[in-house]
This record gives structure tokens, C-alpha cells and sequence, in this order.
């Protein structure tokens, strides 16, 4: 019961994590930079301020990172439901072709 929450838990912050960075303008793409104003965001020093957006990403990241390790440990744990099978049969050996010593003449 607790796997499948996290793990729905986990999907959905899969794709709101892929959402939110695909919502995200590319470093430097504000209209000052095209015109050579690179240095528009020094005002909260060399890195730059942290958007609202970059925040969320962080935290999304994090809480992707939590349900992986987590649900992880769970699967990882003796006597887990798991996808691989518990033991894999080997196919049966070929038997060797015979071996016939050569015709020997007379």
C-alpha cells in the first residue's frame, strides 16, 4: 500500500519535474542580453538572483531524489514483490555432437 502511493507520489513528481523545466527561459535568454546588456542581474551579485522557478525546480529535484532512494530501500528489501523473476532457468546443454574417429584404409 505505502509503495504504490509513493510510487504514484513518484510519477507525478517525475512529470511535474519535467514540466517545470521545460517552462524555464534558457541563462541569458532576457531581451537586455540580445543587445549586449550581459550584466544586467549583477545587482544581486555574480550569480545572478534565484527566480521563483529555479526554487521550484530545486525542490522538485529533491523531492524526485527522495521517493527514488526511498522506493529503492523498498524494493531493495528481502521478500519485495519485484518485475525479475526470482530464479532464471538456464536452457538445458546441448549435448555434444559424437565424436567418430576417422575411417582408417586398408
Amino acid at each position: 500500500m505505502t509503495t504504490t502511493l509513493l510510487l504514484a507520489l513518484h510519477v507525478i513528481v517525475c512529470i511535474a519535474l519535467i514540466i517545470i523545466v521545460l517552462l524555464q527561459a534558457g541563462k541569458g535568454a532576457e531581451v537586455g542580453a540580445a543587445f549586449g546588456a550581459g550584466s544586467s542581474q549583477t545587482v544581486f551579485g555574480a550569480g545572478g538572483g534565484k527566480s521563483f522557478m529555479s526554487k521550484l525546480t530545486a525542490s522538485v529535484a529533491i523531492i524526485f531524489m527522495l521517493t527514488s532512494l526511498t522506493l529503492a530501500y523498498f524494493y531493495g528489501q528481502a521478500g519485495s514483490s519485484s518485475i525479475m523473476p526470482a530464479s532464471v532457468s538456464t536452457p538445458a546443454a546441448a549435448t555434444p555432437a559424437p565424436t567418430s574417429a576417422p575411417a582408417q584404409k586398408n
